[in-house]
């Protein structure tokens, strides 16, 4: 017997404008070439990677780079260090550049301030592939934490300069400031984070207290994923994670109840749409 189940897509969850940009230009060149590389995973999502990989995408590591020659290769939103650069001019390497254009300012703006000889610390997702790029703008000499914990066996200078990974939360970035401040030290915070990922923070709160019911979709490599997920289920305890449509379990569902449907900026529509699919036919 069916559940009976209505389901609804938020309408502000998907892709945001930095991955639409890489994926329009991975497909507009895999459509005319049948082929193309991509310097790490295209978005943090492995059901939008395979899809792109069916038509021809082929990721390739840092490693690998230096070993391609006359090819063409994507970097993805989340930027590169100078060094990918580098080696791209070395072997004649034909870069296709979807950094997201809100990295890429930031990745300035900390190039700048490592020119200016100020200490730099970024609040960031260790080995995350966007915060490994902002650390080689300061020749990798800048100060990566995901965590004020981590900080505080740290004889940190004085004073320095704060940046934040984009996708971070803005609360906790503030958190840190102040607690930096506090400490002592002369922060200089340059809140660079994205607004059209922060902005779905109260989106995201609203929508989830509607429905009995929340369906979170995102792989599970992503950070920002990770943030919205404890939003929703900071409003809604009865918030589910799922990366694909198998990880669905039926006996959570009970007859006649709201369900929302909700993802990162990485996760594609149509797999949300599936999802959806899946849970009406209970």
């Amino acid at each position: 017997m069916s559940k009976n189940l209505q389901v609804t897509i938020d309408k502000d969850s998907g892709f945001c404008f930095g991955v639409v940009y890489a994926i329009d230009m991975a497909e507009e060149i895999l459509e005319e070439e049948g082929q193309l590389y991509c310097l790490g995973d295209i978005v943090h999502n492995d059901e939008e990677v395979a899809r792109l990989k069916a038509k021809g995408l082929q990721i390739i590591s840092h490693e690998d780079l230096p070993g391609l020659q006359n090819a063409k290769v994507l970097i993805r939103a989340h930027g590169e260090a100078p060094e990918t650069y580098r080696t791209a001019l070395e072997n004649n390497i034909t870069l296709i550049d979807a950094s997201c254009p809100v990295v890429l300012k930031l990745q300035n703006r900390i190039k700048t301030s490592h020119d200016n000889k100020e200490k730099i610390l970024i609040f960031g997702k260790h080995g995350h592939a966007e915060v490994i790029g902002l650390k080689g703008q300061t020749n990798d000499e800048a100060l990566v934490f995901q965590d004020i914990a981590e900080l505080d066996d740290v004889e940190l200078p004085q004073s320095f300069t704060l940046y934040s990974q984009t996708t971070k939360s803005v609360d906790k970035f503030y958190a840190i400031k102040e607690e930096l401040i506090n400490r002592g030290h002369e922060v200089k915070a340059n809140d660079t984070i994205c607004r059209q990922v922060s902005n779905r923070y109260e989106d995201l709160l609203h929508f989830a207290q509607a429905y009995d019911r929340i369906v979170f979709v995102s792989g599970k490599k992503s950070s920002n994923g990770k943030v919205l997920y404890d939003v929703c289920k900071s409003a809604n305890p009865n918030s589910y994670f799922v990366s694909d449509v198998s990880e669905l379990d039926a006996a959570v569902f009970q007859s006649n109840e709201s369900v929302g449907i909700c993802g990162a900026t990485s996760t594609p529509m149509w797999l949300m749409k599936d999802v959806k699919a899946s849970i009406e036919a209970l």
